[in-house]
């Protein structure tokens, strides 16, 4: 195992790997915690747009692969995947004391100098190469669908070969870290990811609407949500993008449902507090939002699968539905509203999401890079 040379965490030259750098979503929360670890960390990923990314992302050194070169690479960088294991094997990462790559797209493939150690945190093995492939095959349009049965197996022979290269993995639940084992068969350590609580906590009463949010992507199931509203006459909030999924739904939506695209962070946070609980049809890694919203001191009602099991208690931030089925989430909410779930006590839902905040991740993070000699502790607080 690759030991740090002796030093103090704050001279420790890091180099953090990303897969790309166009929005702030889950994966970039976790970037900025790593970032707020080491705060003189240089930033590697494939392409980037700074107006998308968040101040704390660009007060640091960020550097492109040649991915970042290519023509409209900030809007056309998923047609570039092929390219990008090259891209990766390209950087030099001579000088640096320790690397870290945040995996979800290609980030884990760099080679790390003799001596260095590689930790890998991930937030899911590429989905659109293993157990999605089918799924993103379906809905890509036809010259892609040809394209990928190829392109797919060469990735995948990179992906695991890639896998040896890496020191150590973190997975962001247990149920990452069982597909980690699945298709590289190496362990992961968990270390949920950091989920940053409303500020100030002031719970309010819940409305009549419940709240569907985020993404809009097909995986998540939004069209699970709006068809099961729309069966019931109840009111649903959708508060996510893009525009096209949004489009798509509303085709599909009833008169009780209402669209608020892409939102900012205060009107989400202020959905959050109001709507009587969060619906989260779909099947995740982790899923933060849903911590979120108990953070903000109310309940989810969530499909019993992935990350969400490992974040929501039944009967105590809510509730599980059994199927992906319209069928199944109506039952769910209509036991939810029979058993008064939508009156459980914000504060015990605020605690509860707690264990889930920024410091408990990077003293996650902490604990594993011990393993290498290092010792990290957060800066002092000014009083």
């Amino acid at each position: 195992m690759s030991q740090l040379p002796p030093s103090k965490p704050a001279d420790l030259k890091v180099a953090i790997v990303h897969y790309w750098l166009v929005g702030m979503r889950g994966g970039e929360k976790v970037l900025e915690a790593l970032c707020e670890m080491f705060p003189r960390a240089t930033i590697y990923t494939h392409v980037c747009d700074p107006a998308k990314i968040s101040a704390p992302l660009r007060r640091h050194r960020i550097e492109l692969t040649r991915i970042g070169r290519l023509p409209f690479a900030t809007r056309l960088y998923q047609s570039y995947l092929p390219l990008m294991p090259r891209a990766l094997e390209e950087l030099d990462l001579s000088g640096y004391d320790l690397v870290l790559s945040s995996e979800a797209g290609p980030a884990k493939g760099v080679i790390a100098p003799p001596g260095v150690p590689h930790l890998c945190y991930c937030h899911s093995p590429m989905r659109y190469i293993w157990d999605q492939y089918h799924v993103y095959r379906a809905g890509a349009g036809v010259l892609t669908r040809a394209a990928m049965p190829l392109l797919a197996h060469r990735m995948r022979i990179w992906d695991v070969t890639s896998a040896a290269r890496v020191d150590d993995f973190i997975a962001n639940s247990a149920h990452v870290a069982k597909r980690i084992e699945k298709y590289w068969r190496r362990p992961a350590t968990v270390v949920h990811p950091p989920v940053d609580l409303p500020e100030p906590f002031a719970p309010k009463d819940p409305e009549a609407f419940y709240l569907l949010a985020g993404e809009l992507a097909s995986y998540k199931r939004p069209e699970l949500a709006v068809a099961a509203f729309t069966r019931m006459g109840k009111p649903l909030v959708v508060a996510g993008g893009p525009a096209s999924a949004e489009r798509h739904l509303r085709k599909i939506a009833g008169p009780t449902i209402s669209f608020r695209g892409r939102v900012d962070d205060a009107t989400f946070r202020d959905l959050m507090a109001r709507c009587k609980a969060l619906i989260f049809p779909g099947e995740e890694d982790f899923g933060m939002i849903p911590v979120e919203v108990m953070g903000a001191g109310r309940p989810v009602i969530a499909l019993g699968r992935g990350g969400a099991l490992e974040t929501g208690v039944p009967g105590e931030t809510g509730l599980f539905f059994d199927a992906p089925t319209v069928e199944s989430l109506v039952a769910a909410v209509t036991q939810f509203e029979a058993q008064g779930l939508d009156r459980l006590d914000p504060a015990a839902l605020r605690a509860h999401a707690a264990q889930f905040d920024r410091a408990a991740f990077q003293r996650g993070i902490a604990a594993r890079l011990e393993r290498f000699g290092l010792s990290w502790a957060p800066p002092a607080r000014a009083s």
